[in-house]
């Protein structure tokens, strides 16, 4: 097992990694796009692949729950955020999920929100690009081949259902517009600001009670943590669903939300840059919340702004922030839906916890971010593409 905020030597050269494609991502071109753009790279940085084409949903996760793990180098999912959610949620379902969960990830962008792509693409230091510019962007970080470890959100529901999150869990008008706009989803990005547009036509609250474990709350309680190898993923922060939550924990009374949004990354889609504040400590994420009697006018300023990272400057005395380890949702009219990575799940009390550098992805960076210290924006490289993989 790996440590927490250790290092991982890169991927070896030459290097064989197995490709997850849905070919009805996004505009459903990906397949198209992976011989025209990916395989070229690929070649010229001596990475061999393995293609696979999934044919349904939940398809890779039953791909990786039964695959020969030994047999790749890294896992390469060529989609939008919600096959990357299914390979995860694969490999933590397997018997021997704690080795399977170090096997090395990469996103290729090719669906219609691709967040978990553009936070990557930030996070190397590179500008803000979308479809082709940023799959060339994510390709090259793997030819790179270095690895990064990442956050996992462990999440549990009132039912009894255990899942994990690779991004982020919306609730209310976020993720109203993620699932309501799925039927425009052959027309790519421009799928959400049609889903924007709508619901804020049809402007819904929904009535709910939010608590959460803040970051400086946890890291003033303790210091910091032991390097350690990762056990079974045990939710330590968390009490159980039908008991009330720990005494130092955050309570907003039950009210009317908007919407309330816990994202582990920058982005929550290529042209939504959600957290400029920066990368959150490592077992850390941003939680943001926007109370009810928001004005649609305000609301459509809010996320036109956030295309540039912009909408903190607003002020708008409707949204909160803060930086959370954990965090416990209960709805209370049965209105709305959860989405988890923009798949949906049934409006339920639902509380999570951010799980520290569990598993790795290829990455223009190596270290993780320090354990719940404040991390500062990166800084803006002038160059659109990392450079191209170093020849040995």
């Amino acid at each position: 097992m790996f440590t927490a905020g250790g290092s991982r030597n890169p991927l070896p050269r030459p290097c064989h990694v197995l490709v997850l494609l849905n070919p009805r991502g996004g505009k459903g071109k990906a397949l198209q796009l992976f011989w025209s753009h990916v395989q070229p790279l690929l070649a010229q940085a001596d990475v061999s692949f393995t293609l696979m084409l999934t044919e349904r949903r939940n398809h890779a996760r039953e791909l990786v729950r039964a695959e020969d793990l030994r047999r790749w180098d890294a896992l390469v999912v060529m989609s939008g955020d919600g096959l990357i959610h299914e390979v995860v949620n694969g490999l933590m379902e397997r018997p021997d999920w704690e080795t399977a969960i170090q096997k090395p990830l990469c996103s290729l962008p090719a669906g219609s929100g691709n967040a978990m792509a553009a936070s990557l693409n930030y996070y190397a230091g590179y500008e803000q690009v979308t479809k082709e510019d940023l799959l060339t962007n994510c390709t090259q970080l793997l030819c790179r081949r270095l690895l990064a470890p990442m956050d996992l959100l462990s999440l549990q529901t009132a039912c009894g259902q255990r899942l994990f999150s690779v991004l982020s869990l919306a609730w209310g008008f976020i993720a109203d517009v993620d699932l309501e706009s799925e039927k425009f989803r052959r027309l790519g990005e421009i799928r959400f600001t049609l889903g924007t547009c709508l619901r804020l036509v049809a402007l819904r609250t929904y009535r709910g009670t939010l608590a959460y474990l803040p970051a400086e709350t946890l890291a003033s309680r303790r210091g910091p943590s032991p390097a350690r190898a990762p056990q079974a993923p045990s939710d330590t922060h968390v009490a159980p669903l039908e008991q009330p939550v720990p005494p130092h924990w955050t309570v907003v009374p039950e009210q009317d939300f908007v919407l309330v949004l816990a994202l582990l990354h920058s982005h929550l889609a290529s042209e939504l840059f959600t957290a400029p504040m920066g990368r959150c400590s490592a077992g850390a994420m941003h939680l943001f919340y926007v109370r009810a009697g928001v004005s649609r006018a305000t609301l459509l300023r809010l996320f036109l702004a956030m295309e540039k990272g912009r909408h903190m400057e607003c002020h708008c005395p409707h949204l909160v922030y803060v930086p959370v380890v954990a965090f416990r949702l209960e709805p209370k009219d049965g209105k709305g839906v959860f989405a988890v990575d923009g798949e949906l799940l049934i409006s339920e009390a639902v509380q999570g916890q951010v799980l520290p550098n569990y598993f790795w992805m290829v990455s223009g960076y190596r270290e993780s971010p320090p354990s719940l210290k404040p991390q500062s924006s990166p800084r803006r490289k002038s160059q659109q593409r990392p450079p191209p993989a170093e020849s040995r």
